[in-house]
């Protein structure tokens, strides 16, 4: 019997397979398909409560939470930590199986106030205690990379996400590299390039602008980076293990197979479309980018060329540079839009 799409990929290659804001039912069939990791974000209770099977039982643990606590912020985040919980539960025999080197389902903090350091950490210490395979989800911003100075001297699993540019993974993992060594702590890391989310940002800069050139070129950008970024990561011996993360199109897994990597995915639209289709196993993370594709790509995007550059985006830009806004105001809108419905809510029950 021919195994199905995903088992092929992990008995062929070191790449393996994470699920993304799953629902209990996405989780567990993803399981079944191999998958040894979730990532989840703060459009997670959103895509929850609105879900036609999931949004009653979200709804009804919103509520306990809203009766619970009088603040709202804080209700939002003890929702989110209790959604979390029960998908933390389905991956959990992975990460004891694994002796805690896989089954880690990520969750992050309150995406309106992400430039608090002071908050990530509190924020990241709550949501450890949903269980002993979270890796709390951290932006690689300046606020962000400050958290990390005191997380990772206390041992706490970290997905470092919203990167997208190659000073933003040297410089995390060059910050880990040194906290490690000063506080004889490695507790696992997590470097997500965002790719797809990449190649959105710039396909809304190319339509805006009418910028001229080829969608053969354009379609290789987010990969070039994603490309680069894992080379890099090799040939440094740096610690984190590379994720793959804001898939928009099955390219999205499929060009990254082969690399000792974690890419995680969508249930719906991405993981079963690949199971339907049943692609061939092909390792594509090494073919190396033409230069002629990288030479109009740094000149016709600047924000490729900030992204691609060893030294394109300096730590201060992380921050506002445009796709890490792009990812960020998505998540921010569908924080605020469950703060709507926690006001809603509560002013029902009063």
């Amino acid at each position: 019997m021919v195994e199905r799409y995903f088992r092929r990929v992990a008995a062929l290659t070191p790449t393996k397979f994470w699920i993304n804001n799953p629902t209990r039912d996405e989780a567990r069939m993803a399981i079944a398909e191999g998958a040894v990791g979730c990532t989840n974000n703060p459009s997670y209770p959103q895509k929850m409560i609105d879900h036609a099977e999931e949004g009653s039982y979200a709804l009804q643990l919103l509520d306990q939470v809203i009766a619970k606590t009088d603040d709202d912020d804080e209700a939002l985040i003890e929702h989110q930590a209790r959604l979390v919980e029960e998908i933390a539960e389905i991956f959990r025999p992975i990460y004891e199986a694994s002796e805690g080197h896989h089954g880690y389902v990520s969750i992050q903090g309150d995406p309106t106030r992400d430039e608090d350091t002071d908050l990530i950490i509190r924020q990241s210490m709550q949501n450890r205690e949903i269980g002993a395979n979270i890796a709390c989800k951290i932006p690689t911003t300046p606020a962000g990379l400050a958290a990390m100075e005191k997380l990772v001297p206390l041992g706490v699993p970290i997905n470092a996400t919203e990167i997208f540019a190659v000073n933003q993974m040297t410089t995390l993992c060059d910050t880990y590299e040194r906290l490690a060594k000063e506080s004889g702590r490695q507790p696992m890391l997590y470097m997500s390039h965002i790719t797809g989310i990449y190649d959105q940002y710039l396909g809304n800069y190319v339509a805006e602008n009418h910028i001229d050139i080829s969608p053969d070129i354009l379609w290789q950008a987010g990969m070039a980076v994603a490309r680069k970024v894992y080379g890099i990561m090799q040939d440094r011996g740096y610690t984190a293990t590379f994720v793959g993360g804001g898939a928009r199109g099955l390219q999205h897994f499929t060009e990254m197979v082969g690399g000792d990597a974690c890419i995680t995915i969508n249930w719906k639209g991405t993981a079963d479309k690949l199971l339907d289709q049943d692609p061939p196993v092909v390792e594509r993370l090494f073919q190396p980018v033409p230069e002629y594709v990288i030479a109009e790509l740094l000149e016709k995007l600047p924000d490729f060329a900030r992204g691609y550059l060893d030294d394109g985006l300096h730590p201060d830009e992380f921050e506002e540079f445009g796709p890490v806004q792009l990812f960020k105001n998505s998540f921010v809108k569908s924080w605020k839009r469950v703060k709507e419905v926690v006001v809603e809510r509560r002013s029902a029950s009063d």
